[in-house]
């Protein structure tokens, strides 16, 4: 009877709340999830992570030193996963953040090429952009990641002290010029002789990571390795 009873109350909440699918717009049982199965199926996979010499690795070849780097997914125009990103950077849904980093979590915690990583650095937002969003969204995904794989979070290690215009039409010369001299450090004592994962949303021309990652390789001991939702292709 109770059973009946819990059963009942959730196909009543169902109606009053129903949750749909982001990408194709069917009602969806598990509230934990954004994607009905037919596209988590689809969505383009890149099994970056268990593959060295990767193309996310290699386009940080002679600019940073990095332990290892992946995307979990490729990105490419009018896709499911433009969908996504778009969803969770201008349209408020953290849901798709969250989803996608337990999805990189799963990836991260099987890969025995990033089993040495001691914490999590999300690319940081300006304060001007973090109070107009309402939220980072690499932070989110990086909650989404600790949700399935428990390695702690340093989001008071270093901060974006420059507001730079959006980078979505820019070319790699001039993303990489946006990008110098916007980070400093605090409390890096917190993170010497760590292995530490940048994790951002989507890698395009990797300048972000790069300025960020030039600045943490400057500390005493600090390693780095590199994980992305998406990579460009």
């Amino acid at each position: 009877m109770h059973l009946e009873f819990k059963n009942t109350i959730q196909d009543f909440s169902r109606l009053l709340f129903p949750h749909y699918c982001v990408g194709c717009g069917n009602n969806l049982n598990d509230r934990n999830t954004v994607l009905c199965y037919p596209c988590l199926s689809a969505l383009p996979v890149t099994n970056f992570f268990t593959i060295p010499n990767n193309p996310v690795e290699r386009s940080f070849y002679g600019r940073l030193h990095l332990q290892a780097a992946a995307a979990a997914y490729y990105f490419t125009k009018d896709s499911l996963m433009q969908l996504l990103i778009a969803e969770l950077k201008y349209k408020q849904n953290t849901s798709v953040g969250f989803f996608l980093g337990r999805m990189m979590g799963y990836q991260l915690m099987t890969s025995e090429r990033f089993a040495s990583i001691d914490g999590i650095i999300p690319m940081p937002l300006h304060p001007k952009k973090l109070r107009s969003r309402g939220y980072n969204q690499a932070a989110i995904i990086a909650n989404g990641i600790q949700s399935v794989w428990n390695k702690p979070i340093y989001e008071n290690i270093i901060s974006r002290t420059i507001f730079s215009i959006s980078q979505t039409t820019q070319d790699r010369i001039h993303r990489w010029e946006n990008m110098e001299g916007i980070f400093a450090l605090k409390n890096a004592n917190q993170i010497l002789q760590k292995h530490l994962l940048l994790v951002d949303d989507v890698t395009t021309t990797g300048a972000s990571i790069e300025a960020l990652g030039s600045v943490l390789e400057t500390l005493d001991g600090v390693k780095l390795s590199v994980a992305t939702a998406a990579y460009t292709v």
